[in-house]
């Protein structure tokens, strides 16, 4: 049986979160009522003349700035002509031959691949190259139905980043990762919402397969209708298996396009696919070329620290292990949470404060809508109730209850630890009768502790924490069974 390699690229569209269209002033607005933000320009009627949206300009170089993309000294628009029922001028404005960002790549993280593969990545610390980003207008949005199809011209004209990747995806697993870790940039930049359900990051994938041995690729298939990065997974998958099958007969794979249906699990065809000239790209006449020079100087200081680097900066300066720190910055709203916290306290182990909201606080936000954003516990209260645990006035067993009223109530953990009689006996005077009690009665556990049994000591402190009915302080009874038994 014939070995095939697997060739995959990616095209993604991402909208901008820009105030207003790419070439009108009218609203980007989500959800807004059907075709009421419109214009001559948007609706492409007839002498309407296009204006340049500098803030979708700017939003788009500094994507590229993120991704170690080159942006060309001078930039132009091309018109791409076809018809849809979507466009109304029969033509889309677009980049072509000098885009606003070329080169650069998308670093895999070890985190944004699918949970099932983390543990075995084939390809770890893998970038996937980029061939370019360039910037556009985005089409009406068409809504099937049974008999019907309705078009709402809102989302026409609304600036559209086009991110196209080189052929150097080899898995389906790995396109999952590139999509996650791109999301998680764009997001990071405040570029893009990049949220898949509101259609504002979209992805067409291309693949071919070619026998081992063959430099040349295989025969492109396009696959279109992919509304998740788990849908884009299958539909790889999928796809992959179709087309071994086929060329396994012997058949040949033709250029085209299809479409994935989620629900029955498959890939149809749409159509056979256009090559780049049936497009017949010409330069926009109402849009002269610009030069990017002051832009790029302009966007330069506005880079953030990316995820990968915020990651780095958490296991030097905060000491958490690199899969803590991989988990804090996979979103852009939890580590800020993460880092108000650990601000909050400077005396309290920032590990200590990670283990918390790890362990603890996604735990919990895993059963409630709006994940960390709409998180009723505040930072610093996280904070306060893991300095109360630092400095011993109540178990850990004790905080975990805390905690989770802490989460219910919206209370401070000093009133629910007083209010459940939590607080700790640290008066040294008064664990000394209760250490001296159990001491007495349990001479053979005295002699084990003498004896180098560390597990017998950890006896002595739960007989205490029992007599105490669970309020003496751990590690001052650990003190005086030491200082008592071993001298």
């Amino acid at each position: 049986m014939p070995k095939y390699i697997v060739t995959i690229g990616l095209e993604v569209h991402a909208q901008l979160t820009t105030q207003s269209k790419m070439f009108c002033a009218c609203p980007r607005e989500f959800g807004a009522e059907p075709n009421t933000h419109t214009c001559p320009t948007c609706l492409g009627l007839p002498g309407a003349l296009p204006v340049l949206n500098e803030a979708a300009i700017e939003k788009t170089i500094l994507t590229g700035m993120m991704l170690g993309c080159e942006t060309p000294p001078i930039v132009k628009w091309d018109r791409k002509n076809y018809f849809y029922p979507d466009m109304p001028k029969n033509y889309q404005i677009t980049q072509f031959d000098l885009p606003l960002c070329i080169g650069g790549g998308v670093p895999l993280y070890d985190l944004a691949y699918p949970k099932d593969v983390q543990k075995s990545i084939a390809n770890p610390g893998k970038v996937v190259k980029l061939t370019r980003i360039h910037l556009e207008e985005d089409v009406a949005k068409s809504t099937h139905h049974d008999k019907f199809t309705t078009i709402d011209f809102n989302r026409a004209g609304t600036p559209l980043m086009e991110i196209v990747s080189d052929p150097d995806i080899d898995s389906a697993e790995e396109a999952f990762a590139y999509l996650t870790s791109l999301r998680q940039i764009l997001i990071y930049g405040g570029v893009s919402d990049a949220d898949m359900e509101k259609g504002n990051l979209r992805c067409d994938v291309n693949i071919s397969l070619r026998p081992e041995g063959q430099t040349e690729l295989g025969s492109k298939i396009e696959l279109k209708n992919l509304n998740s990065m788990s849908a884009v997974r299958r539909a790889i998958k999928y796809e992959i298996e179709r087309q071994t099958e086929a060329l396994d007969k012997g058949e040949k794979l033709i250029q085209s396009t299809r479409r994935w249906d989620d629900d029955r699990g498959e890939t149809s065809l749409m159509r056979t696919k256009e090559d780049a000239h049936d497009y017949r790209y010409l330069p926009d006449p109402d849009l002269i070329p610009l030069r990017t020079a002051d832009i790029v100087a302009r966007v330069r200081p506005l880079v953030p620290e990316l995820p990968h680097e915020k990651r780095a900066r958490f296991e030097k300066d905060y000491g958490c292990s690199a899969y803590d720190a991989g988990v804090l910055a996979s979103e852009k709203e939890l580590a800020t949470w993460y880092e108000a916290a650990v601000g909050a306290n400077t005396a309290v182990p920032p590990k200590k404060i990670a283990n918390w909201v790890i362990n603890d606080l996604l735990g919990i936000l895993k059963d409630s809508e709006g994940g960390i954003s709409s998180c009723p516990l505040k930072p610093e209260a996280l904070s306060a109730l893991v300095a109360v645990v630092e400095e011993g006035k109540i178990s850990n067993t004790q905080a975990k209850e805390v905690f989770a009223e802490m989460f219910e109530s919206g209370k401070p953990a000093n009133e629910i630890i007083k209010a459940k009689g939590f607080e700790q006996v640290s008066d040294t005077g008064a664990l000394e009768v209760i250490v001296d009690q159990i001491l007495a009665a349990n001479p053979d556990k005295v002699a084990e502790v003498k004896g180098g049994n560390e597990k017998a000591m950890n006896w002595f402190t739960g007989q205490a924490m029992k007599a105490s009915q669970g309020k003496a302080n751990p590690k001052i009874v650990t003190d005086i069974v030491r200082k008592k038994v071993l001298g």
